[in-house]
């Protein structure tokens, strides 16, 4: 089939399978597909989710709170298994109503909080614990301004280039170049606000770094879609040296490996209930 060979019906209708490699998790319409009580853990701090870069945005936080000698912040983090469907449970579904990861349950409120929408989570601990989001209103504006900067943006990354250039049954050169165009003025973006720049909001670590880190320094550093020489990521200086600082942190390199199911056994840990299982409980050890 060639780029100009589709014609849209009147009326479209869905057609099961047909959408490359996540066919069979996608669906028109929302609502949980079976029941299934969520586990619930010792923490009120409850995450279900997975490390795809969304995830590890909340499990980076989750650890730099507990890096910040923050014993409120400790957690259990469950799995949820995209690829089957774990997010269409009943129980995932009555905390996030959208069924993707991530979503928590704040058990220390009465009654419990649910949270969804990983900028939304990351605000919600930002406020809850006083911690990576600046008290300064101008500073403060900044580093929201870049959150939802990154809101906006990474479905063009993810949704657009990353379905058309890796997962997309075909390849396709009208989407691909124009969600590349997109992504690398993305990346020029970035890369002339951290030539000023040491953070996004500035000299501090925030919630913002977290935000955009998980899907663009990944980018850079050829940990998403491994197309870091296709986009030339190498003349982005300045993302590249802030993407690598940030992966030097310990809370950044713990929280990439909560909920992770891929990559190196050792730097998987599938589920995390104890600040201990990192040293015992990941997949090499097990």
């Amino acid at each position: 089939m060639s780029d100009t060979s589709y014609t849209p019906p009147r009326v479209w209708k869905w057609e099961p399978g047909n959408g490359g490699k996540f066919a069979n998790i996608n669906r028109p319409v929302a609502g949980p597909t079976h029941d299934k009580a969520l586990p619930v853990g010792k923490h009120p701090l409850q995450l279900y989710s997975l490390a795809t870069p969304n995830g590890v945005k909340v499990t980076v936080m989750l650890e730099e709170l507990l890096e910040q000698g923050i014993k409120e912040a400790e957690y259990d983090a469950h799995l949820i298994q995209i690829g089957e469907g774990d997010q269409f449970g009943s129980g995932f579904v009555d905390v996030n109503p959208n069924s993707k990861i991530p979503a928590l349950m704040d058990h220390s409120t009465n009654p419990p909080q649910r949270v969804f929408e990983s900028g939304a989570i990351l605000l919600y601990l930002a406020e809850k614990f006083s911690a990576f989001l600046p008290s300064d209103p101008a500073k403060r504006t900044e580093c929201l301004s870049w959150l939802f900067w990154q809101m906006g943006s990474a479905p063009i990354l993810g949704g657009g280039f990353g379905h058309f250039y890796a997962y997309a049954p075909e390849k396709y050169q009208y989407p691909i170049d124009r969600y590349t165009m997109e992504v690398k003025r993305q990346l020029d973006v970035l890369d002339r606000h951290l030539a000023n720049n040491r953070y996004m909001a500035g000299d501090d670590y925030t919630i913002a770094d977290m935000a955009i880190h998980p899907w663009y320094g990944a980018l850079v550093t050829n940990r998403v879609y491994e197309v870091a020489e296709f986009l030339e990521a190498h003349t982005y200086k300045n993302v590249l040296r802030w993407a690598e600082e940030i992966d030097a942190r310990p809370a950044v390199k713990r929280g990439r490996m909560v909920n992770r199911t891929f990559g190196e056994p050792s730097e998987q840990l599938h589920e995390r209930h104890d600040a201990s299982d990192f040293e015992h409980k990941t997949q090499d050890k097990i």
